[in-house]
């Protein structure tokens, strides 16, 4: 069997191939965060396509955290229900799901909010200016991210995500280019690191020995940001502090243009994974089996994250797997009449 459809162990959990749906923003939630039909029927579709792992889009761990209007919630206990609900129904398809947790920092956009950053650094020279979150305002900010994971737990989640990651808070605090902050939370790698450092402490409290992933922007792409290999540093104290996998993405910290290509942002996984010794997800542009089946193959990454093509293909494995001529388990009700998604090798 290929790698990219062989089961993958993560601590006690197994998924069933190494197909991760990416964590996406669909800005279709309801008033004040909730779940509705219209995440069974996207999740769901997904699950019926066979992905391994499913992330839903950013929770946000506060209300003031969102990244806009319509992204789900998860900083309140009433949000447990309707996501426990969600979380069944993908089980019940044999997918696994992840919850990625995060607050958008300088980048949120909701009306009446005032932005929150490390330092008082606009995104673009023309965006609204964030306020400097304050020493004394830091350990609630941890503790919310704590209360999240244990949310998560209680709605059944199998992975816990921390996105640092595309210009958010946490992001914005381990890059020089919007952290010029010169007291306990920034002014050099390790101090800029103390936030990640605290919140992964406090989730692991409540997340317990569950998988727990990090989201990182790799590379900032700008002269004096944040490189691949400042992430090695940053890699080697997720390492330590028991994070089970680095999910390797990149940018948003500076508006630039970036030159994307198949699987441009392979490397930074790769790299991390060989030296550092901790297993990464690769994401960017992984569009078919065969690239997918290579990076695992080549030992680039452990885990490869499908994002946009998975909006545009719900049965992306069904997909990757007849290009690799192998069989996955088809659902039940599409085999009793021959359907066109069935496996080029199976029978009716």
């Amino acid at each position: 069997m290929s790698l990219l459809l062989s089961p993958l162990k993560i601590k006690n959990l197994e998924l069933k191939n190494r197909v991760a749906m990416s964590p996406m923003c669909m800005h279709s939630a309801g008033e004040d965060g909730f779940v509705t039909p219209w995440h069974h029927v996207h999740y769901g579709a997904r699950a019926l396509g066979q992905a391994g792992l499913i992330f839903l889009e950013t929770l946000a761990v506060h209300k003031d955290a969102r990244i806009g209007a319509g992204d789900l919630g998860i900083w309140s206990d009433d949000h447990v229900a309707r996501l426990r609900d969600l979380v069944d129904l993908l089980h019940g398809y044999g997918t696994k799901v992840g919850a990625q947790i995060g607050h958008a920092g300088r980048n949120a956009d909701l009306p009446g909010v005032v932005r929150i950053a490390p330092s008082a650094i606009p995104f673009t020279p023309e965006s609204p200016v964030p306020r400097q979150i304050a020493l004394e305002e830091i350990p609630e900010l941890v503790k919310s991210f704590g209360r999240a994971a244990r949310r998560a737990r209680d709605a059944g989640f199998d992975v816990l995500e921390l996105h640092t990651a595309h210009g958010y808070l946490l992001n914005e605090f381990l890059s020089p280019l919007a952290n010029t902050r010169d007291d306990a939370y920034g002014g050099d790698a390790k101090r800029r690191y103390r936030i990640v450092r605290e919140i992964i402490d406090e989730v692991k409290l409540h997340w317990e020995d569950r998988p727990l992933f990090v989201r990182i922007s790799s590379t900032d792409y700008t002269e004096g940001g944040n490189t691949p290999e400042s992430f090695l540093e940053y890699g080697r104290w997720m390492k330590e502090q028991g994070v089970d996998l680095i999910d390797c993405s990149s940018g948003g910290i500076r508006m630039v243009k970036v030159q994307t290509y198949p699987g441009y942002q392979v490397p930074a996984a790769e790299l991390l994974r060989k030296k550092v010794g901790i297993a990464t997800g690769a994401v960017g542009l992984i569009t078919n089996g065969r690239q997918a089946e290579e990076i695992l193959q080549n030992g680039r990454a452990d885990l490869v994250f499908v994002g946009r093509q998975m909006l545009r293909d719900p049965f992306w494995v069904r997909s990757a797997a007849d290009e690799l001529n192998e069989y996955i388990e088809t659902p039940r009700p599409y085999t009793r009449y021959g359907s066109v998604w069935l496996n080029t090798r199976e029978t009716a």
